[in-house]
């Protein structure tokens, strides 16, 4: 018999975490597994992605983007019925009051940590039992895997800066201990986790995002990238508009570099609930026709071809996606001094690391910009980056 695997993921939006759950679909050998996927939300534009052989749980799917303002009137629905169902909010209130309590004295407000727990306990249950279950993103899928599954093993993926993103473990109920293997998707990643949680630092491994390196390259020359005739510098952004993506530092970056003179046009290509406060500082600014929010799409490769520079600047990362693809297409990329961008480049020789500052991020896009051979010297060992990936499937089945 095939041994039954189960993913849980919260939702299916397109983000790296997505990306990469639909290569590591792909990869697994469905003549020898059962796989399946339960998307706890049941929403997402990557839905249309999931690979053939992959059996969906959820008995109805919503296609609706999860970044964009009518996605989250549809996912606003979904959590208040969560809350409604068996009395969630009810019972979850003393818990939602403690937490949120913690939060304020961080001065760390996270409304969206406080509902997962509501939306794990009010998905769909099943009554089928899985050889190994894993969680693959933190949030409602751990706590759903944790309480609500049936599975010989489980396994749970880290993608985040645990602490930086606002987790702890008086709000995750110390769900990872029951958990048999952790996974971060980079070195730092898994050593945060491992601070917060010593007593799994056993358990804890590195599993490394897997990226469909020729499905890239084939889509970045056979879609359409830039319509305009701006003819000076182009610098692209791929990431959600959200507050740890820090696109007002960005913004600020690029209104130094005009000052300075250069000649060029910043776009970024993704959405989220910051468009419209990053839409005013633009304006603010006078950057209307220098830094462009060109929103979401489905393929973001040629824009990455044919962009001069790509510059990634967050103020926290687990392991960039984006970035990732930034190499395999050999751009010249810069990103931020932060947890994961460290371990994706090494510094001045496939990508140059940045202090998290404006005036940083602006002197080394000067740099790059005006320097030709180190240019084509970065671009050059960007791709050789993600050579030999795919040995980690053999970590997950392993379990």
């Amino acid at each position: 018999m095939k041994k039954k695997i189960l993913f849980v993921i919260n939702t299916m939006g397109r983000a790296g975490a997505e990306t990469a759950l639909v290569e590591l679909l792909r990869r697994i050998d469905k003549t020898e597994y059962s796989v399946y996927l339960y998307v706890l939300l049941g929403q997402g534009e990557m839905l249309s992605q999931i690979p053939e052989g992959v059996k969906l749980v959820n008995k109805q799917i919503d296609m609706h983007s999860v970044h964009d303002a009518e996605g989250r009137k549809h996912i606003g629905k979904k959590v208040v019925k969560a809350f409604v169902k068996d009395a969630n909010g009810i019972k979850l209130f003393p818990y939602m009051c403690a937490n949120g309590i913690g939060m304020l004295r961080k001065k760390q407000i996270l409304p969206d940590k406080l509902l997962w727990r509501a939306i794990s306990d009010g998905a769909a249950r099943t009554t089928k039992r899985f050889d190994i279950a894993v969680s693959y993103i933190e949030g409602a899928a751990a706590y759903y895997v944790a309480d609500h599954v049936n599975a010989d093993k489980k396994v749970a993926f880290i993608h985040v800066d645990y602490e930086k993103a606002g987790y702890t473990r008086e709000l995750d109920r110390d769900c990872y201990l029951q958990f048999d293997k952790i996974f971060g998707v980079s070195g730092e990643v898994a050593d945060v986790f491992k601070k917060v949680y010593p007593e799994l630092e056993g358990k804890t491994d590195v599993f490394h995002n897997m990226l469909n390196t020729e499905m890239i390259k084939e889509k970045s020359v056979n879609g359409t990238g830039f319509t305009d005739d701006f003819t000076g510098t182009r610098i692209l952004t791929v990431g959600r508009l959200m507050k740890q993506k820090a696109f007002e530092v960005s913004i600020k970056a690029c209104l130094k570099l005009k000052k300075h003179g250069e000649n060029i046009r910043w776009y970024v290509l993704g959405e989220g609930d910051q468009r419209n406060k990053l839409e005013a500082l633009i304006k603010e600014l006078g950057l209307e026709n220098d830094f462009l929010l060109m929103g979401a799409t489905d393929n973001p490769y040629p824009f990455m071809r044919e962009a001069d520079l790509y510059v990634h600047c967050s103020r926290f990362e687990g392991k960039s996606i984006a970035v990732q693809e930034a190499q395999i297409l050999g751009k010249p990329i810069i990103v931020s001094d932060c947890s994961g961008n460290r371990e994706q480049v090494v510094p001045d020789e496939d990508g140059i690391i940045c202090e998290f500052k404006s005036s940083n991020i602006a002197k080394s896009i000067r740099e790059l910009i005006h320097d030709k051979e180190k240019r084509e010297y970065i671009s050059h060992n960007a791709l050789k980056k993600n050579d030999g990936q795919g040995e980690e499937i053999k970590k997950l089945l392993e379990v």
